[in-house]
């Protein structure tokens, strides 16, 4: 008997969904054992993901976590992509503080380099 639901490779869907811009650093990232599929860390660009699955990958300075909605044919157009997931991101934190000028960033590189420079 076959499974009736339909299966996509998880760096094909990541990279059909635009969250990366090859389809082998999205592969690369799966590799290194980087994403969770439903709370498991997987480690092979072959595993599948099927619609309800939950993702939670890094993606720069965040941590993302998406539904997958739909199993996409190709890598379309962005707003193609982005009915293929729904986005469950919590919000960034806000900063704490006003961000450091030129010169904050001088005196904390001269403070860092010691009494030498």
């Amino acid at each position: 008997m076959s499974d009736a639901s339909p299966k996509l490779r998880i760096d094909k869907w990541l990279w059909q969904a635009r969250f990366f811009k090859t389809r082998s650093l999205a592969a690369r990232v799966v590799s290194d054992g980087r994403i969770r599929v439903n709370g498991e860390k997987i480690s092979k660009p072959s595993a599948t993901v099927a619609p309800g699955d939950a993702l939670t990958f890094p993606q720069g300075d965040r941590v993302r976590v998406v539904e997958v909605a739909a199993l996409g044919t190709r890598r379309g157009p962005a707003s193609e992509a982005q009915a293929l997931y729904v986005d469950q991101t919590p919000p960034p934190v806000p900063r704490v503080g006003p961000r450091p000028t030129g010169r904050d960033r001088r005196r904390l590189d001269a403070t860092r380099a010691g009494p030498d420079g």
